[in-house]
């Protein structure tokens, strides 16, 4: 799915958006953005594996579907932050009852696997 995706009119709401948090790294994004303002490098910690040049580009993507706001402090060394726009928290909770789905899954996939975590 293209990024044009989330901006076609003519598209189903669910693809518009998916469009929006596709990637590996965005829904979490979201998840940890829930609890406040954070500064690039805490994200990083927070999400091993992510790299600074995915973390970047994930956030000004995030930034220009207007999930998030970016904050640049006037103090040196610069200090950026950023936290959840209220239309990032409107999809923040839209997504809960997916993750509540996904969490049922999960344990469905356990259960019927005997107890062993699914390989």
């Amino acid at each position: 799915m293209t990024r044009s995706r989330a901006q076609d009119p003519n598209v189903c709401g669910v693809t518009a958006a998916i469009a929006v948090i596709e990637g590996k790294w965005k829904t979490a994004l979201l998840w940890l953005l829930e609890s406040g303002p954070h500064r690039p490098g805490e994200l990083r910690r927070l999400q091993p594996g992510l790299s600074e040049k995915v973390l970047t580009q994930a956030l000004r993507e995030m930034e220009a579907d207007g999930l998030v706001h970016r904050e640049v402090h006037d103090v040196l060394p610069l200090k950026t932050e950023y936290s959840l726009t209220e239309f990032g928290r409107e999809l923040s909770e839209a997504l809960g009852p997916v993750s509540d789905w996904g969490h049922r899954r999960l344990e469905r996939l356990v259960a019927d696997s005997g107890g062993r975590p699914a390989s």
